[in-house]
């Protein structure tokens, strides 16, 4: 492909033609065109022979604008070691965040992040063989229970292991809890019952006690031993302070009933976070467990991590298409919209490549294995997945920020409700049962829950319908975008060029003019040559090799064919040789090739780049959700003008240089707002540096994967406003959540202070909003299938 400089200059691509990013080209064809480069790979050779490294040209692809973020994985250095650790038995998101704060500090480590959803730990640092006991260590001193095993020795059986537990077999796993909490629950109700019938103090009293010892030893036992490292302000310790606090008072029936609420509610709130675990990690792994491997008329079933690269595989109708491969044998049709979104099942036969993730329609599809499992869609798009899930959000980095003062001060109120009132009033049991209540509510754990389940519910949303975005932080910045601004071929146009239309003159025909255009433009290997000879084919023309063949740079063909002088190209080139062409008139959107034979004017073709089917409706829906927009392109004004009107796009400017882009880019900003840039390739740097976030189109491409913050995968223009729906109905739940918990855990306090809340209450505010934030941050995944 030609890289084109800034000064409009090209190299030589091979196909003898010199190209220029104005309205003439070096075939000769007036061009209403820009073309554009489609980066496909990492790594890729252009006309000067020179080898472009993609992650080096957009190492500096971090989105500033005066925005201080967070510092995250993409500041860390390419020489250190990153590497990915399962904390398995993580059940606690406010442990989760203690966790990542002290191993973040440790010495060696550069960056340091858990995903409490998919129960991952990344870490940037050198010497992680050493630094793994220390991770360890301070995992299990916050949660006892969780082990730190490198994920690579977990990876194959995580995903049966997950849906167990999403399934039936989560409460056979939890068989021990429910029986405690059965059986406190039974004592609890005796001893009520023992009280009302008005047995002796003594004995309702044994039995409570007996039911807070089988409810709340572990807790205790916890919540001291962490005592002892230090933790004042650990969930455990605020609990048992208070539930012995209220044995202590005489409440024992409230003690107990609070202790039973407590661990319901935890087991409930378990229950609710690994079920929508298992939602979204379901959406997004489609890694297979196994495959069907041929061994020549016989299947052999074997773990899909051993098939490797050359093995032939077995397809049944209805099954995954396990890794990215290439068809052998058989016809069929594929389910793309599990890897790209797009709803219209695609035809494949012998020759045809096909990606892991689509499902295998009717027929029967025999495939050559072209990557192994670690290198197939399927892992490339759960790895971007969750890669994103590690880049957090600055509402997510603050509510943790938050959750550190929150909780200190909640206890601090306790203290000063117990002591204060009750030296005034002297009722030091009203006031102390209400201090109680604070510590219930004091722990922040809803908080630091909702908000990074919300994002990863939204990430797990848009790779549903074949959108990837990089990160949190991507999300957040993507619903406050004002204007989307967009590249015109490969964005809103196909960036496919075909014979639009054929216009004779001189009593000529139709195939006539298509026949004399397609053998001039043979030897041709430019796009627009190129749709003429297709066209021709497609119509069954038989074409014949001109005799005599010479490009005129910057002007057309001049070539004998069949005897005749043809001459093939633009106004210039005609009027030039003395063709008259006064009755000549186009109006048409395109590339227009002007025919002469013999001297006279025989016609002329169109070529267009054919506007995508859904950008005119996607360009409404951006509207409606009061989005400015405009496109940025290199081609020729009037092009772009009739493209801009076609669909509907509110601003347009044309024939721009790339700096001439981001200076454009910049004055929209400024005028209107935070801006979405929406390439095909990204190949315009300085513009999508300068964007807000940036997008790319490209089904999949692994350059754009890399540079951009979002990736359309099916590369329609519907995913656009998909997108900005998604991101804008995460940041709504997100908001909502954090809004409810500390709107629900307050009112609990004012109502405790004024003596109309008890401890039940306080327990609700604790696990019974963090159940509500869970289940509330699901409701992402919706987004796109039906309406908020």
């Amino acid at each position: 492909m030609a890289e084109v400089d800034k000064n409009r200059e090209c190299c030589n691509c091979g196909c003898g033609h010199e190209h220029h990013h104005d309205e003439e080209c070096g075939c000769g064809h007036e061009h209403h065109h820009h073309h554009e480069h489609h980066h496909h790979d990492h790594e890729e050779e252009c006309c000067c022979g020179h080898h472009h490294n993609h992650e080096e040209h957009y190492a500096h692809h971090h989105h500033d604008h005066g925005h201080h973020h967070e510092p995250d994985f993409t500041s860390v250095s390419a020489d250190v070691e990153q590497r990915v650790y399962i904390l398995e038995n993580l059940g606690c998101a406010n442990c989760a965040a203690k966790m990542e704060k002290k191993i973040q500090e440790l010495p060696g480590v550069e960056m340091a992040s858990i995903t409490f959803a998919t129960k991952q730990l990344r870490v940037a640092a050198e010497h992680q063989e050493e630094l793994l006991p220390k991770f360890q260590e301070i995992c299990s001193s916050i949660e006892s229970e969780v082990t730190v095993t490198p994920r690579e020795e977990v990876k194959t059986e995580r995903k049966t292991g997950e849906n167990q537990a999403g399934k039936s077999g989560f409460f056979a796993e939890n068989k021990s809890e429910l029986l405690t909490i059965i059986g406190g629950a039974s004592l609890f109700a005796l001893g009520v019952v023992l009280k009302q019938i008005g047995v002796e103090t003594i004995y309702f009293r044994i039995v409570f006690l007996i039911a807070y010892l089988m409810l709340g030893q572990e807790i205790v036992r916890s919540a001291f031993s962490n005592l002892l490292k230090g933790r004042v302000f650990d969930e455990n310790f605020l609990m048992s302070i208070a539930t012995l606090a209220a044995l202590a008072i005489g409440d024992f029936a409230e003690a107990v009933g609070v202790m039973l609420f407590y661990r319901v509610g935890e087991f409930f709130e378990h229950v609710a976070v690994e079920r929508s675990r298992s939602q979204i990690m379901d959406a997004i792994d489609m890694r297979p467990e196994v495959v069907n491997r041929m061994n020549g008329e016989d299947v052999q079933v074997i773990p899909a991590e051993q098939a490797c690269v050359g093995d032939i595989l077995l397809i049944r109708p209805g099954d995954r298409i396990p890794l990215d491969g290439v068809v052998v044998d058989g016809e069929s049709r594929l389910d793309t919209s599990p890897v790209t979104g797009e709803p219209v099942p695609v035809a494949v036969k012998e020759g045809t490549e096909i990606l892991s993730g689509c499902v295998n329609g009717q027929g029967l599809l025999k495939m050559r294995v072209m990557k192994p499992l670690g290198e197939s869609m399927v892992t490339r798009i759960l790895d971007s997945v969750e890669n994103a899930a590690a880049g957090k959000p600055k509402i997510d980095r603050f509510i943790t920020r938050f959750a550190r003062v929150y909780t200190p001060v909640v206890v601090l109120a306790a203290i000063v409700t117990a002591v204060v009132p009750s030296i005034v009033t002297g009722d030091w049991k009203h006031w102390i049962y209400t201090a109680i209540t604070f510590l219930v509510i004091s722990c922040p754990c809803a908080l630091v829950l909702s908000v990074p389940l919300a994002f990863f519910s939204g990430i797990g949303a848009g790779s549903r319908q074949g959108i990837l975005f990089k990160g949190g932080v991507a999300l957040e910045a993507l619903k406050d975008v004002k204007a989307v601004v967009m590249d015109k071929t490969g964005t809103i146009t196909k960036g496919e060029f075909r014979v639009q239309s054929i216009v004779p003159y001189q009593n000529q025909e139709m195939d006539e003019i298509l026949k004399i255009a397609a053998q001039c433009e043979l030897g041709s290997t430019h796009p627009i040559g190129n749709s003429i000879v297709e066209a021709a084919g497609e119509r069954k023309i038989s074409l014949i090799r001109p005799e005599e063949v010479e490009e005129i740079s910057g002007k057309g063909i001049r070539a004998v064919c069949e005897g005749k002088e043809i001459l093939c190209g633009n106004q210039t080139l005609l009027k030039e040789r003395g063709v008259d062409i006064d009755g000549y008139h186009n109006e048409q959107y395109g590339t227009e090739v002007l025919v002469a034979v013999e001297g006279r004017f025989a016609g002329y073709l169109v070529i267009a780049d054919t506007i995508k089917d859904d950008a005119k409706a996607s360009v409404s829906v951006m509207k409606r959700q009061h989005l400015v927009t405009a496109m940025l392109t290199g081609d020729a004004r009037n092009s772009a003008q009739e493209v801009a009107r076609v669909t509907g796009i509110d601003e347009v400017y044309a024939k721009l240089l790339p700096e001439e882009k981001l200076a454009k880019l910049q004055d929209i900003r400024n005028r209107h707002g935070a801006v979405l840039f929406v390439g095909d390739g990204i190949n315009d740097a300085p513009v999508l540096a300068g964007a807000d976030v940036g997008a790319a189109m490209g089904s999949g491409a692994d350059a754009a994967i890399e540079a951009a913050d979002v990736v359309f995968m099916n590369s329609s223009v519907s995913a656009i406003s998909q997108a900005i729906e998604i991101a804008r109905k995460t940041g709504r739940i997100a908001m909502q959540n954090v809004a409810g918990a500390l709107t629900i855990k307050a009112l609990v306090m004012i109502l405790g202070f004024l003596g109309f809340a008890n401890m039940w209450m306080a327990v609700f505010a604790d696990t019974g909003v963090a159940m509500l934030c869970v289940m509330n941050s699901i409701r992402v995944l919706a987004t796109g299938r039906k309406k908020d």
